[in-house]
């Protein structure tokens, strides 16, 4: 069974550690088996790719690589500031997240 995360696509991240400290950046996808996310703009990396049919000449691309969640910490959409995310019952009866610094729900 797959894990819950506290991001999700689309989510405003700021990193917490590594190269990236204190970027933020929006998350363009998440690999939940490897706990892993894809951030734009962070964790620049160079890839020499041979030339195809969508890249007749070849060279060297920068692109995202995934980052460790463990790095990641979300931003609260309505202060912009960086907050710990809980998980808690909504007024469906359904888990939805929310932030443990001012506890407003998470869409």
């Amino acid at each position: 069974m797959a894990t819950k995360l506290h991001i999700k696509k689309g989510d405003t991240v700021v990193v917490i550690a590594g190269e990236s400290k204190g970027q933020r950046g929006k998350v363009l996808s998440v690999q939940v088996e490897k706990q892993r996310a894809v951030v734009e703009g962070i964790n620049m990396v160079s890839k020499h790719t041979k030339p195809n049919a969508k890249n007749t000449q070849g060279g060297i691309v920068k692109q995202e690589a995934p980052v460790h969640i463990s790095n990641l910490m979300l931003v609260e959409p309505s202060t912009g500031n960086p907050t710990r995310t809980g998980r808690r019952k909504g007024e469906n009866g359904k888990l939805v997240r929310y932030s443990k610094k001012s506890g407003e729900e998470i869409k």
